[in-house]
């Protein structure tokens, strides 16, 4: 559950929650139930409402996203970006999550604010792979639905938004072939499902 109060009633295997504001109690109830926990934050967008947002220099933070108030694109090439991210999975690892689950990572394919080319999407989101499983961490793939053949290799699951109303279920069909997990989550109203 992305937003909302977070129901710890369901009979499921994950719950994907917010790093920020779910608490480490929280976390070990789930795990202790036997529920894998993965961590949601946000990878390639500014957010002026979380705790770490002064670490974000004004030249990183590009063209604000249009459906979300506060939110911005940020340059994925910067090296002081990738210390902000590997800190926010150092914080996940220290609250015990099982995985991550890094959103906006499809920065290069949307109006940014730079001149981010599919190359440097393709490093960022490697980078993200890469710097989950070195602190053992399981990492899922959301949004870049165009690199998904060069990616499924790096991470271990995918997390879909929409795909029925965006007709793209069948984008992330080579995790399926890679016998790896697909979490889709659908809104409907205030809840997420």
């Amino acid at each position: 559950m992305l937003s909302g109060t977070l129901d710890l009633s369901y009979d499921v295997n994950a719950y994907d929650i917010d790093i920020f504001d779910t608490p480490n109690t929280t976390i070990a109830e789930l795990q202790q139930r036997g529920i894998k926990v993965i961590c949601y934050f946000s990878a390639g967008t500014y957010e002026d409402w979380r705790t770490d947002k002064d670490r974000y220099a004004s030249d990183i933070i590009g063209t604000p996203l249009d459906e979300w108030e506060g939110e911005s694109w940020v340059d994925i090439r910067s090296s002081a970006l990738r210390e902000i991210i590997s800190d926010r999975m150092k914080l996940a690892q220290a609250k015990g999550c099982d995985g991550v689950d890094p959103d906006n990572v499809d920065g290069a394919f949307n109006d940014n604010g730079f001149d981010l080319t599919a190359d440097d999407q393709l490093d960022f989101n490697i980078f993200l792979a890469s710097t989950a499983h070195d602190l053992d961490l399981t990492v899922g793939l959301k949004n870049d639905l165009d690199q998904i053949k060069d990616l499924v290799s790096h991470f271990d699951f995918a997390v879909n938004e929409q795909c029925v109303q965006y007709d793209e279920c069948d984008v992330v069909v080579p995790f399926i072939d890679q016998d790896k997990p697909v979490f889709g989550i659908e809104y409907s109203g205030d809840k997420t499902s």
